[in-house]
């Protein structure tokens, strides 16, 4: 059995967030340019990020 000491759970856990953070970056990179290339639809959030004027009331 291996010892197990708040060191080593600090360790695993710094190791696990990093892990995360890169999967969540490499997710979000994926999707920005499936954006850009058309193969998925923008919610609405992406849409105001990137065409602001569809939302603007003063053409109407």
């Amino acid at each position: 059995p291996t010892n197990i000491d708040p060191n080593n759970i600090f360790v695993w856990s710094e190791l696990q967030d990093a892990e995360e953070a890169a999967e969540k970056a490499e997710a979000a990179q994926k999707r920005a340019a499936d954006i850009a290339s058309g193969a998925v639809q923008m919610n609405g959030r992406e849409l105001f990020k990137h065409e602001p004027w569809v939302f603007d009331n003063n053409i109407y």
